[in-house]
């Protein structure tokens, strides 16, 4: 691409484009960040109003991009057909495994992130797969079919910088141009070519669908967002104002003036004791109840739960004396949730090790597309549950139990391929199906 091509392709499509974008994830980016708009009060409200409204935010939605992030750990990637072992050292090497937390974070609540893989060096060597992802507040793709498209035909980062000004990386299926604002606008610095033939962008997009939008668990449900904070407020509003029970007394004193009386009343505290002639009359004013509050707060947090399929016991915190199945059927929304984020976000994992393997120069790991992620368990089982059905697996159905260990509960893929070398370079201490040790013969 020529320099003048790059400047018009950032300059007239790439931006305006991001920019608009950029608007509404800054909205969705609110509610992650607990900073959403508060609840609607009229011109003249109190200090004190806007001060209940400011604590009555609550980060909802924060909470159940959270929940389903939390379920999601990618350990490793596997094959039936080759071994394919080689294929997951980017993944470590680039520190991903920390990172892909933060990328699921963003895919998840604003619906779509990105990860490029681009040549680079790491230490002496050259020609490795350098792996960053980024958030789609600071990067923006472009595809010919957004739904059918595997590769982005442009995709720029916009870096900002002191004074208000913003450095530019644009990106193409042949080289990253370096671009910034100047005197007359954006100007062109310099030209590296990293020769993969695809624009080296890779989008994660958990709900793609087939007309290429990408909403996450943020956008639609802002609307029961907001009606969990206005309940919230208007509870915090009752408990401040109405709370207690109001004393009455009337008849005090006709005969002052309505000017005494208003100094007098302004005089009064909780502690004072009013007296008054044989005509005075004392009351008392009920409290507001704030069970009805609550239970609009319950019936809106019930709603959040099974539009989000989040585990009503995340939002709530509630669970007494819940059996192991109940808890397994009040998450079974949240797992087929959590299965279908590993389906698509699995397919991007490969899509990004396999053009790390092209610039790494393993072809037959780049064409392979049997390739599968492997990811952590995390339903919630005890280990006594777990080992006793691993158990009955290998007795019952004759599975060798080392391709277990790996589902045992808190053994990680790593941990259990530890197990495995070790059991091979230490025959004498591995155990038969039945728990006994292999005990050497006398000659």
């Amino acid at each position: 691409m020529k320099q003048q091509d790059a400047i018009a392709v950032v300059k007239e499509q790439l931006l305006p484009a991001f920019q608009s974008e950029r608007r509404e994830l800054l909205k969705i980016d609110q509610y992650l960040r607990n900073e959403q708009p508060t609840a609607k009060l009229p011109r003249r409200a109190s200090r004190e109003h806007k001060y209940l409204a400011e604590i009555a935010r609550t980060p909802w939605l924060r909470l159940v991009v959270n929940s389903a992030v939390q379920m999601l750990h990618a350990e490793a990637v596997y094959s039936t057909e080759r071994d394919v072992r080689q294929m997951w050292a980017p993944f470590t090497r680039n520190g991903m495994v920390a990172k892909q937390t933060p990328l699921y974070r963003d895919a998840i609540g604003f619906g779509t992130a990105y990860v490029t893989a681009l040549p680079g060096q790491f230490r002496e060597q050259r020609n490795v797969a350098k792996m960053r992802p980024y958030s789609p507040l600071e990067m923006f793709a472009v595809y010919a079919d957004p739904a059918e498209d595997e590769w982005p035909m442009f995709a720029v980062r916009v870096i900002p910088q002191p004074r208000g000004t913003f450095h530019y990386r644009l990106l193409d299926e042949e080289s990253v141009y370096y671009l910034s604002d100047g005197p007359d606008g954006v100007q062109y610095l310099e030209r590296r070519e990293h020769g993969l033939g695809v624009c080296p962008v890779i989008r994660f997009s958990p709900r793609l669908d087939l007309m290429g939008r990408a909403d996450g668990d943020v956008g639609p449900f802002r609307t029961t967002a907001d009606r969990l904070d206005k309940t919230e407020y208007d509870r915090l509003l009752a408990q401040h104002y109405n709370s207690w029970r109001v004393k009455t007394a009337t008849k005090l004193d006709d005969a002052i003036s309505d000017e005494e009386s208003e100094k007098i009343r302004m005089q009064l505290s909780h502690e004072d004791i009013l007296l008054g002639s044989n005509e005075t009359e004392f009351g008392t004013l009920d409290q507001t109840s704030l069970g009805d509050f609550d239970q609009a707060k319950e019936s809106h947090v019930e709603t959040l739960a099974a539009i989000s399929q989040t585990p009503t016991t995340a939002l709530s915190g509630k669970m007494i004396n819940v059996s192991a199945e109940g808890l397994a059927e009040a998450k079974a929304n949240a797992y087929a949730k959590r299965n279908e984020f590993q389906v698509t976000l699995g397919g991007s994992h490969i899509q990004t090790l396999r053009l790390a393997a092209q610039i790494e120069n393993r072809p037959e790991d780049a064409a392979d597309y049997t390739a599968t992620i492997s990811w952590d368990d995390t339903e919630t089982r005890t280990l006594n549950q777990a080992v006793d059905a691993l158990g009955k697996a290998t007795t019952m159905l004759g599975v060798p139990p080392e391709l277990l260990w790996e589902f045992i509960p808190g053994v990680s893929k790593t941990k259990s391929d530890y197990w495995k070398k070790y059991a091979q370079e230490h025959p004498q201490d591995a155990l038969d199906p039945y728990g006994r040790h292999d005990t050497p013969t006398l000659d």
